[in-house]
């Protein structure tokens, strides 16, 4: 992230997610929160995607991409809502929430305190624009946090967490721009937070070449790409930090469950992957 700013990975992603919902291609796929969520330039660009106006050949190559991003952006969505929906806990963590609208759109969540944990940059604009957003989570609570320096466990513990209590934790944008060493470190609190019952869903990136593409334009948003894991050292990793995986899927595979369009359309995206996996009793 660039000082001062709100990430603008986070924004991209958001983007995907308005131009997704409601479109014919995206049968069944809602995010109403997502264009909400949106700083007014953004939201131009997504009107201007729906209307098919593309002047120039750097718009509509942009435009391409966020079409691209949107076939992706749906059966991630899909799947980490999933997961969500299928193991009930009374909080939610979001790390690196962006502009992540669970909190206002999902009624699974009505009985759940949400904590969002992000950026100060990212998360000051975020609210500004959720309040004029219907919350469906019975509470929300922002929790601003640096991951490369900020001890999670004490924002946690200050925002009010309670670690007797099982956590769903998302894990959705954060894994890829962060080193190894942080990803354990992070990896060391969730754990250590973490009553029995508690579910972890991480997207992570694969090694494979699109890694190449993908790390030459998000390093130009200036959030270059620190780690990539195989689905064997993701597996390791969580089982280290007392995680039983319970799923990890390549976005393809998820997305054939979808439409055969959808899995046509992210085909060549085998580097993202999502694994979910549950707390081992203590």
């Amino acid at each position: 992230m660039k000082p001062g700013q709100e990430s603008q990975t986070a924004v991209m992603v958001c983007m995907a997610r308005a131009v997704a919902d409601g479109s014919p291609g995206f049968a069944g796929f809602s995010d109403p929160t997502a264009f909400a969520l949106l700083p007014e330039a953004a939201q131009e660009r997504v009107r201007r995607l729906r209307a098919n106006s593309a002047p120039g050949l750097l718009e509509r190559f942009s435009q391409a991409f966020i079409r691209g991003r949107a076939r992706m952006m749906v059966s991630r969505t899909v799947a980490i809502d999933a997961a969500v929906h299928e193991h009930p806990a009374p909080q939610l963590v979001v790390l690196g929430a962006g502009l992540d609208g669970r909190a206002w759109r999902m009624p699974e969540l009505r009985d759940t305190l949400v904590f969002e944990m992000d950026h100060p940059d990212s998360q000051r604009a975020k609210r500004a624009r959720a309040a004029q957003l219907t919350q469906t989570a019975r509470e929300v609570r922002f929790v601003p946090v640096d991951f490369t320096r900020d001890h999670l466990d004490k924002a946690l513990a200050e925002a009010g967490h309670d670690p007797a209590q099982p956590t769903t934790w998302i894990w959705e944008g954060v894994v890829m721009y962060l080193t190894p060493a942080e990803v354990e470190a992070t990896l060391a609190v969730v754990a250590r937070l973490s009553h029995s019952g508690s579910r972890l869903v991480i997207a992570y990136f694969a090694p494979a070449w699109m890694m190449e593409v993908v790390g030459l334009f998000v390093r130009r948003l200036g959030e270059p790409l620190r780690s990539v894991f195989s689905a064997e050292e993701m597996r390791a990793l969580l089982v280290r930090y007392g995680f039983a995986v319970v799923s990890d899927r390549g976005l393809f595979e998820i997305a054939a469950d979808l439409s055969p369009e959808l899995a046509r359309a992210t085909r060549p995206l085998k580097h993202l992957r999502i694994v979910v996996a549950d707390r081992n009793p203590h």
